[in-house]
């Protein structure tokens, strides 16, 4: 029997910044918590990502993660926009980093076609992909939602390069005993 992993899922965002906690035992999958980190839309830039910074710091304190996984940044044509996006997701991958955590970034697209099947699926079909896997789950906002689905990804794709890692030693002798017959 394999121990249960805590994987934090983060969505970040300069307004509204979603986090979910799941655990995973082989495929199985558990909710334990989510919520949403919230900062003042009228505050400057600099106190926006210093609540976003000490409510993450908080979460990943009191929650006590062993991996953590971030929605990469989804560039729009507003590049102001996608730069105060950036920003948050700087303060996002920092903060499990500096906690010593492992980080994995996973593209939206990606994100949803794990949960729903589909890289286009709609905010509202993988809000009930993620309440019909994590059924004691009820995330109060999309943000919280998002977090659990990036959870629910990388538990998902950390199996999978699981077993890749478990195949590139015998693939390197293969490829060894290859070279060597030429």
């Amino acid at each position: 029997m394999t121990h249960p992993v805590r994987i934090l899922g983060i969505d970040p965002g300069l307004r509204r910044t979603g986090w979910g906690l799941i655990t995973v035992t082989g495929t199985r999958l558990a909710y334990v918590g989510c919520g949403t980190i919230v900062s003042g839309n009228d505050d400057a830039l600099a106190t926006r990502l210093r609540a976003l910074h000490d409510g993450l710091q908080r979460v990943v304190a009191g929650m006590e993660p062993d991996e953590v996984a971030v929605e990469e940044t989804f560039v729009n044509k507003d590049g102001q926009a996608t730069l105060k996006l950036g920003h948050a997701r700087g303060v996002a991958l920092l903060v499990p980093a500096l906690a010593g955590l492992p980080v994995a970034e996973y593209a939206a697209n990606l994100v949803k076609k794990t949960v729903v099947g589909t890289g286009h699926a709609e905010k509202d079909q993988v809000g009930a992909m993620v309440r019909f896997l994590l059924p004691k789950a009820d995330p109060g906002t999309a943000d919280a939602a998002d977090a659990l689905a990036i959870a629910i990804t990388h538990a998902q794709h950390r199996a999978a390069r699981a077993r890749l890692a478990a195949l590139a030693p015998q693939a390197g002798r293969k490829a060894g005993a290859l070279a060597g017959g030429i």
